[in-house]
């Protein structure tokens, strides 16, 4: 899922910062200037180096909201110098909203039309934050939005105000169920070629032979009922939790069917908790699934007694598929022979692929996500450093990776927009789901590293045992 970027645009009023209402005490007297007109850096962008802009930051459920995916047919807007809160405001923010036993300002900055205050966080930081956006609701209405973030450069908390006005969602020159529809099309072709071999090695006879497209349909059926529940489960918990979702561009890959869906999340996300639980959704459903179908393909015999032939080598390059394949079929797994198995086991296999790879802990994909809501910004913005390089050394061997880390590093990169309230962690019990969920991507992406011999499963586990 990513997000889009938006841009302040010109008004000659009073400017709002508030798509929640939220509040923050003004300061001293607050300078008017506005030094980068031409920017297109959101809130998140500013903090990832080292300073907060105002002028393209996040928004509430009612405000699409910014990021850092480039989408087909995005066009920015441009951000405007008059856009900017009067010192008039800014001393009601000072007087009013901030206060003693919320947040006491010790300094302010102003920019791009909104304000930096920084200070001191008084008690807990989701009910400060609840304080601040009442009283700012009381006080100036739904003009202008708060957020409650932690400063990079000193990892202490700091509230930023924007007007809404800033905050208003750029236009695309494509519409959105269009462009989306075209690349579902395109994904729909690459699912059912994926389970053509036939056609694989030449794809322009496809147009020439399309009945055979037809033997391609049950695999693609699996594997697009694996996305469409990841998909579907994302929509869900969003909706329970007020979180607006954009259209899903589904993104064709030649080698697995699919690399699953872009989604963007177009409204301000109030706390980290949720975009935790929306961001589990998705693959939680997916490999449960996906798990399920794969036990299925290994207990059910093929229908015509046959099934697809493979090499026992292939179980190597997965350590949970290779796990449950030594498990589930025990000696008749061994190193240099071929194994007949239900195509059900590769097609719920592709599924699990795919929801691995978007339990990547980089940028804005669900494991980025889930990264950033459970350890915060900073750790994020390293997680997504390192996967990108181990994607990088990885597709030196497999062009999966390489086309994966291509696409996370133009279109998933990041950074995520911020949330309304970025302090407070997440509780225990969704902290463990987001782990769980990092852990089988792993366990899916990682290579069975033990020969298929006879007992070595069982020798495994007596050692284990043993030293126990």
């Amino acid at each position: 899922m990513s997000y889009k970027r938006f841009q302040a645009v010109p008004d000659s009023r009073e400017k709002e910062v508030g798509e929640e209402g939220e509040e923050l005490p003004g300061i001293d007297s607050l300078s008017q200037t506005d030094d980068q007109p031409d920017s297109e850096l959101t809130i998140l962008n500013q903090i990832n180096e080292g300073e907060i802009k105002t002028g393209g930051g996040t928004q509430e459920a009612d405000d699409e909201v910014v990021s850092g995916s480039p989408l087909p047919g995005v066009k920015p807007q441009q951000l405007d110098g008059s856009i900017r809160i009067p010192k008039e405001t800014v001393d009601i923010l000072r007087n009013q909203v901030f206060g003693f036993d919320t947040f006491f300002v010790t300094s302010q900055e102003p920019y791009e039309g909104g304000v930096l205050f920084k200070g001191n966080l008084r008690g807990q930081a989701a009910k400060s934050y609840e304080k601040l956006t009442n009283r700012m609701q009381n006080t100036l209405g739904d003009q202008y939005k708060i957020f409650l973030l932690v400063n990079p450069e000193d990892d202490k908390p700091v509230a930023v105000v924007v007007p809404r006005k800033t905050l208003q969602p750029e236009t695309t020159a494509v519409p959105e169920w269009f462009a989306a529809g075209a690349f579902g099309l395109v994904t729909v072709l690459t699912l059912l070629l994926r389970n053509v071999p036939a056609l694989q090695s030449n794809l322009l006879s496809t147009f020439d032979n399309l009945e055979l497209l037809t033997n391609g349909l049950p695999g693609a059926l699996v594997t697009a009922l694996i996305l469409g529940a990841h998909e579907l489960s994302h929509i869900l918990v969003a909706k329970t939790n007020e979180v607006k979702l954009g259209v899903p561009y589904f993104v064709p890959s030649w080698q697995i069917g699919s690399f699953g869906a872009i989604t963007r999340i177009t409204s301000i996300v109030p706390k980290r908790e949720v975009l935790l639980k929306v961001a589990v959704a998705g693959p939680l459903a997916g490999f449960s699934l996906g798990f399920v179908l794969l036990l299925l393909g290994f207990i059910v015999p093929p229908s015509d007694g046959i099934g697809v032939v493979v090499d026992a080598s292939v179980f190597h390059e997965s350590f949970l598929a290779g796990g449950i394949a030594k498990l589930l079929l025990g000696d008749v797994l061994k190193e240099g022979t071929s194994i007949s198995l239900n195509p059900l086991v590769i097609w719920a296999w592709a599924g699990l692929l795919i929801n691995a790879i978007n339990s990547i802990p980089a940028g804005e994909l669900d494991g980025g996500r889930i990264s950033f809501a459970i350890w915060g910004r900073k750790a994020s913005a390293r997680f997504t450093g390192f996967s990108i390089v181990l994607l990088g050394l990885s597709s030196l061997l497999n062009d999966v990776a390489f086309y994966w880390v291509v696409l996370i590093f133009f279109l998933q990169r990041g950074p995520i927009a911020p949330v309304s309230e970025e302090i407070s962690d997440p509780e225990n019990k969704y902290v463990g789901l987001g782990l769980l969920v990092l852990v089988l991507g792993l366990l899916v992406c990682l290579p069975y590293p033990f020969p298929f011999t006879d007992g070595t499963l069982t020798s495994f586990t007596n050692d284990a045992i043993s030293s126990l």
